[in-house]
């Protein structure tokens, strides 16, 4: 996404106190919703903080759990369940004294499962607060890709970073992109006397220090989080020939090499970027070698890999014309072969992401969304087209940028918009990358006029805890259902993204159709970046009463929403006649999934 198009925590552990765990029911019960307490706090009285000590698990890996309590209890009474879906796998008690309570939980052994643990505390045998929280079991954190960026490498002290860290993880980030720590893009690290320099100037100019780039990797590590090294595949400053760069390894806007290529930046800053020939093997071999000395020197995980879009008509020095986007899987193949770490490479607007889907070694596809797909129903697209290309094997993050031009000015994100377009991203099976020391506008990552409210910060963690424990509804090879939802009553159910109505689409899995409800019914604009932040908050709707065309006999209907008691599932009643299913959605404010499961 590119820098450059800018004006583009056996429980007995560390709290105050002593805890009894004292397990109540081994075995799940089938149907959650039969065991289900019905409560839906949004602030409750005791339970401040609920989180986990890595961002992703692997199999057989024991999750800590951390409960920060805002005052001090005697012997609390805390009910403890953990489940996969709708299904409770596991119930304990736990009892303490004090502000906190920390205790471990080991999951099932199986890859690649999304949990939701809740945590009720409980007042003369009732429910008096709950609080949840996801879990994601997978070894390979390109699978359920939640991607996350740092963009100020300052000198900072470890508590500042570790606040940095602390905060990605609760939102259960297990990827963060490093961007514009660099040097230059023909120079990633300075050396002196063999030795990364302590600290240099980016390419705006600003303060890169060695120690917080090295000192972010190892928290994320620390986190089970995978860091990322930012470069471009193809670029390099004015002054790029006394670091070994060859003119004749360039990119042309005309056959006869008179007009090199460049990304025109502002003049304060360190230099345009030009433009060079990802298919040239000297430039591979070039760039690739210094990206070698960047691994030796910094541990990351992998090279996020960026470019700029459609340059248009381009030649090479021996005028050759050259299509980039083919380009693009010769380079990071080769990449591969020399350099075996994990590969993301940015499609911006989408342009080449078929060659990269089909013959480049990416974990996942990452696409810049601009202008070309503007509305709520693109966001669904591109991710849909992303999964055709890689035949339904790889996952789409979105690097969508929000509030673009109400970031000119300082103030906060708008929530509404903000919530509609994660909702849209998430139910369609993809990602955000939205989320790092503070929250994208621009694609300049650094520019933060615009900050997070109370509000939104706690509502998007419940909608990444959504987006982790109903991963294996929501982004784990599903497919499309021809199944439709209509509305029965006042409220208007459609199939497309419409202004004013409810935006209903069906997923398939495992013999379970999940459908999903996103309310634009209140929208005042169908723009998915809320570009001025006048998006309109949608007005709460009770009991939205639904149909399906449906001969096949069903099991059962449960419903789950980001937008309340937590993203806890409840079963639903329904009603099956005549071929038509019915159901009522209890409520509805920016999105609900309701999930159909049937009769063997």
């Amino acid at each position: 996404m590119r820098s450059f198009r800018m004006m583009r925590l056996v429980a007995a552990l560390a709290f105050s106190g002593v805890i009894l765990m004292i397990p109540t029911c081994g075995n799940a019960a089938d149907n959650v919703a039969d065991f289900r307490k019905d409560v839906h706090i949004q602030r409750g009285p005791l339970l401040e903080e609920l989180s986990t000590d890595k961002a992703a698990y692997k199999p057989g890996e024991d999750i800590q759990l951390n409960l920060k309590l805002k005052k001090s209890v005697r012997r609390g009474t805390f009910h403890i369940r953990y489940l996969h879906m709708d299904r409770i796998i596991k119930e304990e008690r736990l009892e303490a004294e004090g502000d906190q309570l920390t205790w471990n939980w080991r999951p099932p052994g199986e890859e690649g499962r999304g949990y939701l643990a809740e945590v009720f505390y409980e007042q003369d045998g009732k429910t008096a607060d709950q609080m949840n929280i996801a879990v994601d079991v997978s070894s390979d954190w390109g699978k359920f890709p939640r991607y996350g960026y740092l963009a100020d490498f300052p000198a900072m002290n470890q508590d500042e970073m570790s606040r940095v860290i602390e905060r990605l993880n609760r939102f259960h980030i297990n990827g963060i992109q490093f961007y514009d720590w660099q040097y230059k893009h023909q120079e990633p690290i300075p050396f002196e006397d063999g030795k990364p320099v302590r600290e240099w100037k980016d390419i705006a100019n600003r303060s890169v220090a060695f120690d917080t780039v090295k000192g972010y990797i190892d928290l994320s590590h620390n986190r089970n989080m995978k860091a990322m090294n930012y470069n471009l595949l193809f670029g390099a400053y004015a002054d790029a020939e006394k670091d070994g760069v060859k003119q004749e390894w360039g990119l042309f806007k005309d056959p006869i090499h008179m007009d090199q290529d460049k990304h025109p930046l502002p003049k304060e800053w360190a230099s345009d970027i030009y433009m060079y020939d990802p298919s040239n093997t000297e430039w591979q071999n070039y760039l690739i070698d210094k990206e070698l000395k960047t691994f030796e020197a910094l541990p990351f995980d992998g090279w996020h890999v960026d470019q700029l879009g459609d340059r248009g008509a381009l030649w090479t020095y021996d005028g050759k014309s050259i299509n980039m986007a083919e380009t693009y899987p010769a380079f990071l193949n080769k990449s591969k072969e020399r350099l075996d770490v994990d590969y993301v490479m940015n499609a911006v607007g989408q342009y080449g992401q078929e060659f990269i889907a089909r013959e480049a070694p990416v974990k996942f596809l990452y696409t810049e969304v601009w202008g070309n797909h503007p509305g709520y129903q693109n966001l669904k697209e591109v991710i849909e087209e992303n999964s055709k290309y890689s035949g339904n094997q790889l996952n789409t993050v979105l690097a969508a940028y929000m509030n673009y031009h109400f970031s000119d000015s300082p103030g906060e994100f708008n929530t509404p918009g903000i919530l509609l377009t994660d909702a849209v991203i998430f139910a369609s099976g993809g990602s955000h990358l939205e989320l790092g020391e503070n929250m994208l506008s621009k694609e300049y990552f650094p520019h933060k006029n615009l900050r997070l409210s109370p509000d939104l910060e706690e509502q998007l963690i419940h909608y990444y805890d959504f987006l982790v424990a109903y991963q294996n509804l929501l982004r784990d090879h599903t497919e499309d259902s021809i199944l439709k939802a209509e509305g029965m009553g006042e409220l208007a159910v459609s199939d497309q993204a419409e202004q004013g109505k409810v935006w209903s689409f069906t997923k398939r899995k495992d013999g379970k159709d999940i459908f999903h409800f996103i309310n634009f019914t209140d929208a005042s604009t169908m723009d998915w970046n809320d570009d001025n932040g006048k998006q309109a908050e949608q007005t709460e709707r009770l009991n939205v009463k639904v149909s399906v065309k449906m001969e096949k006999p069903v099991a059962k209907v449960w419903f789950a929403s980001p937008d309340y008691n937590k993203g806890s599932p409840q079963s639903l009643a329904f009603s099956q006649r005549d071929g038509i299913l019915q159901w009522e959605l209890p409520k509805l404010k920016y999105w609900d999934m309701a999930v159909v499961e049937y009769k063997e």
